[in-house]
């Protein structure tokens, strides 16, 4: 695996994007493990998220409102790619990753809030792939990492405020994404699949 954390980012947006490539026209309405959210919700809330930490990153005072909401699976997809490029872009400029920024979940380095992003990236991809059956392919590496990550950081997240639901249970040996998952609320033994 690639040691540059921007290059880790680009991993995990790639395999988010093949995973919203597999979708087909008549998934984007279907539930999802993000409780109340349909597919298309949880590719909007990637697509936000991406813009969001572009123009923090970047240094924008004022964040611009938010997205409008795609029509059909092409727009999701190219909105995704935008915000996808958008991103990485924001994060290539030179000395981010030394920086201070503050995201939704704090102020935190650069290079804090760019693991935030691979984290989002994989989880929500997990999430497509397990509301449509979608095949997934997420780096164990890269999914291992972004577990350590979470372990370490959701002590972190400040009393009273819940961004996730509390960790489901989960097999020890199960696949780095799906302890990923698991850590962070969803319930993985529900959207199982059978090992290869």
């Amino acid at each position: 695996m690639p040691t540059a954390p921007v290059d880790q980012l680009s991993i995990a947006l790639e395999a988010a994007e093949r995973v919203l490539l597999a979708v087909r026209d008549d998934q984007w309405t279907n539930p999802t493990p993000c409780t109340d959210w349909q597919v298309r919700d949880v590719v909007n809330h990637m697509v936000v998220g991406n813009d969001l930490f572009a123009r923090i990153v970047r240094g924008e005072v004022r964040p611009a409102a938010n997205r409008a909401m795609p029509g059909s699976g092409p727009d999701f997809l190219s909105a995704f790619r935008e915000s996808a490029a958008a991103l990485l872009g924001a994060f290539r400029q030179p000395g981010v990753l030394d920086r201070t920024v503050t995201v939704p979940a704090g102020t935190v380095p650069g290079v804090v809030a760019l693991r935030l992003r691979v984290v989002e990236m994989l989880v929500h991809g997990w999430d497509v792939a397990r509301a449509t059956g979608a095949p997934a392919s997420f780096p164990d590496d890269l999914a291992e990492q972004a577990l350590a990550f979470s372990r370490g950081k959701l002590p972190d997240v400040p009393a009273g405020r819940t961004p996730f639901a509390p960790p489901q249970p989960v097999a020890e040996d199960a696949p780095a994404i799906d302890r990923l998952a698991a850590l962070l609320g969803r319930p993985v033994a529900q959207y199982a699949r059978p090992r290869a």
